[in-house]
């Protein structure tokens, strides 16, 4: 059987739980006694373990049973939700992700982590009022509970253990289980004393189904579980079997109602419960003769007209609690609206479906190619002009377009799980450095491609953790400054400009510039005589090797961290900006695309090359002719209705020259961040869906560029990078055409 697509999911369901539980865990020191909080813990908890359990992963199911056994007892208040009580259940699900991982790698932890799990189980156990060794033979502690429930002595059966009678549904392999995973999870939590299977559903041979399963068992188990952990061994097969449960010193008519609702032979299942040893042989004699007088006084006739009162349909169970004052009406209508609202949530959760992000990435190519398709039968249809052609293929390119955009929204994800990750990471770190730091999110909701979610991570952890180290200052000190005595670190996300932006800021002590300036110029970084502007300063920040920290620690002080965060964003054809006030704190603003693959890009031309701006950068175009031209070339400026706008000839900076300059020429008003520019360009040719594709490692430092892409007519074209123009701009550089053309090559 090919389990790999179920341990896949089940690897994927623990991740999501594992957030899910740290998330909670880091709700509950907020508000230590919300329940909900607390069951969304132990449920999660729960979960791995009994999947974990199906598949047979001993130590996942080891050390999440003890985490769930204190679990229960905070749920039932026997413990107080304390912080160190959070800090240890955030460490055990640290190594509970551990402990998964290294079976989702087929690896084992190293010995470090495992001594660090020991440590965790005998914490665990101490809050528990156990020995802190456990046998090795089970993994649990020896059984303090009493005995269940016992009976009249001379109905109560000799057995101290319980009796399970299982019989699994016949397409239970067909859905991926193995009936004796659930045994091998089932010794978890006990002893099998003795197991008889049984065979007599088993079809004549010609007749067998390979993939059907016809098998049951009769099962004496020994433990000190309750009954409800034994049913949650068989929590995933639930619906495809029969299950019953014989507790402990049981009466011997529950052994005789189980015997009578499985469909084998009385007498067969008799004796193998006498073979068990859950009954004796007088034992079950008695109670098969027990149960048949009472099932024929049940038959008895009734006076005339009357029913016997087994026919009689009891009322709601409900009515009954609410009419013997057990509970309010409230109480039944809070319980029935809350088992909706489950019902719904499932039904919901039934209409989500897991896609394999390979196989999208493979859709998002075919689109692309696909875009690119529909331009060049846009370009055949222009050029025989007929109208029908004409009108097919603005058919076609809507609904290209439309396939496009419905595409690229499945990749589309909110950036709010990645925020969530860092209450972790601020809530540890201002522990380590002795300050009261709370994150505060918002924006959760913006979305943005998968691909720049999940590589966004780092950089703003680097982020996170130096405004937390180098901008929030000492509890003291932001008393004796008149500030409160805890700091915030804000994470917020928002759409601006056709981009999205995330801003990380705190309310800490600012940029302290003279620093800044010292340390670069003890470095070597800029020469003493250099005058430079705030703005200047503050991005020195960004130059490798550079640090303020006047000694190494484990967060800082090594030279590394923020100029990564600079290229790791530049990567992805983002900015990074600073805003620092000093005393105040300091805001970082990170510009990213919304998308890394395709785009709805405008087209323009210089000569006969041709390049390609994204269109939610634009804010309108205008013709630039005659005085007005002439002006704008002296100036280097144009003056759009009272508004200086700076220009920016595109000839110049990619270094193109022509025999014949054009008679007119375009300019096409950019917008990046709170800064406008015109780009000055010879034609321009209209809207055009842009399949974004990398220039390769060889053209990954050509300035002004940002990527490629295929024109319907077989022709490439660059994709401008707006922001490394407005720089290039400032500092005056150029691209030669030795450059240009071995990227268009």
């Amino acid at each position: 059987m090919n389990l790999e697509p179920a341990l896949e999911a089940f690897f994927a369901e623990a991740d999501e739980l594992l957030t899910r539980m740290e998330e909670s865990l880091l709700g509950l020191e907020s508000a230590p006694d919300d329940s909900e909080l607390i069951n969304d813990i132990f449920r999660a908890a729960h979960t791995i373990k009994g999947t974990a359990g199906v598949f047979g992963f001993d130590d996942v199911v080891r050390f999440t049973h003890e985490v769930e056994s204190v679990l229960d007892r905070v749920r039932d208040g026997e413990i107080a939700v304390t912080p160190d009580v959070i800090g240890l259940f955030l460490r055990n699900k640290d190594h509970i992700g551990a402990l998964v991982r290294a079976v989702a790698e087929k690896t084992d932890i190293d010995d470090a982590q495992r001594a660090d799990g020991e440590t965790q189980l005998a914490e665990l156990r101490v809050l528990l009022g156990k020995p802190a060794a456990v046998p090795a033979a089970t993994g649990l502690v020896a059984a303090d509970k009493p005995a269940v429930g016992a009976s009249a002595p001379d109905m109560e059966s000799g057995s101290g253990n319980w009796h399970l009678s299982l019989r699994f549904g016949t397409d239970v392999l067909r859905g991926g289980m193995d009936p004796l995973s659930f045994l091998r999870y089932l010794r978890t939590l006990g002893d099998i004393v003795h197991l008889t299977t049984v065979i007599e559903a088993l079809p004549n041979w010609l007749k067998l189904d390979p993939e059907s399963c016809y098998l049951g068992f009769e099962i004496d188990f020994r433990s000190d579980a309750s009954k409800a952990e034994i049913e949650g061994v068989f929590e995933f097969v639930r619906d495809e079997c029969v299950l019953h449960i014989v507790p402990p010193h049981a009466q011997v008519s529950e052994y005789i109602s189980v015997i009578r609702a499985l469909p084998e032979d009385v007498t067969m299942l008799g004796e193998m419960l006498v073979a068990s040893g859950a009954l004796t042989r007088a034992e079950l004699e008695r109670g098969l003769a027990l149960q048949a007088g009472a099932a024929s006084a049940a038959v008895e006739p009734t006076a005339e007209g009357e029913q016997p009162a087994a026919a009689v349909a009891p009322p709601p169970l409900g009515e009954i609690l609410v009419e013997t004052g057990a509970v309010s009406p409230g109480v039944v209508d809070a319980a029935l609206t809350r088992q909706k609202q489950v019902k719904d949530a499932k039904a919901q959760e039934a209409r989500s479906l897991r896609i394999d992000a390979d196989k999208l990435d493979q859709l998002i190519e075919l689109v692309g190619e696909l875009v690119v398709a529909s331009a060049g039968v846009q370009n055949v249809a222009q050029m025989l002009a007929q109208s029908q052609l004409t009108e097919a293929s603005e058919v076609l390119s809507r609904l290209v377009e439309e396939v496009r955009d419905q595409a690229l929204s499945l990749r589309m994800v909110q950036i709010g799980a990645t925020f969530q990750r860092f209450q972790r990471v601020v809530r540890d770190v201002s522990r380590d450095l002795g300050k009261d730091i709370e994150l505060q999110i918002s924006g959760a909701d913006t979305e943005l491609d998968k691909t720049v979610v999940e590589r966004i991570g780092d950089p703003l952890m680097h982020l996170v953790r130096n405004s937390m180290d180098h901008g929030i200052e000492p509890t003291e000190v932001r008393i004796a400054a008149g500030k409160s005595a805890r700091a915030k670190v804000m994470l917020n996300a928002y759409h601006e400009a056709g981009s999205i932006v995330i801003d990380v800021a705190d309310d800490g002590g600012g940029l302290n510039r003279a620093k800044i300036l010292r340390k670069a110029i003890e470095r070597g970084l800029v020469p003493e005589e250099n005058q430079l502007s705030d703005r200047e300063i503050d991005r020195l920040i960004f130059e490798p090797g550079f640090s303020t920290a006047d000694a190494v620690s484990n967060l800082s002080g090594r030279g590394v961290g923020m100029d990564v965060v600079r290229r790791d964003i530049e990567a992805l054809r983002g900015t990074v900006e600073i805003d620092t006030e000093p005393g105040k704190g300091t805001r970082i603003r990170i510009r990213l695309p919304l998308t890394l693959a395709i785009i709805d890009g405008f087209r323009v031309g210089i000569d006969k090359a041709s390049f390609v701006l994204p269109v939610d950068m634009i804010v309108e175009c205008v013709e630039l002719a005659g005085a007005t031209r002439d002006a704008a070339r002296i100036r280097g400026y144009l003056d759009m209705r009272g508004e200086v706008l700076p220009l920016l000839w595109l000839r110049q900076v990619f270094d193109i020259h022509s025999d014949a300059p054009p008679r007119r020429e375009n300019v096409v008003v950019v917008q990046f961040g709170q800064t406008k520019a015109g780009i000055v360009v010879d034609h321009l040719m209209g809207e055009h869906q842009t399949v974004i594709r990398p220039l390769g490692k060889l053209f990954s430092s050509l300035r002004g560029v940002s990527g490629s892409t295929i024109l319907g007519s077989g022709e490439i074209a660059l994709i401008l990078d707006v922001a490394g123009l407005m720089k290039m701009a400032v500092s005056g550089t150029t691209v030669s055409q030795a450059e240009l053309a071995g990227s268009a090559g």
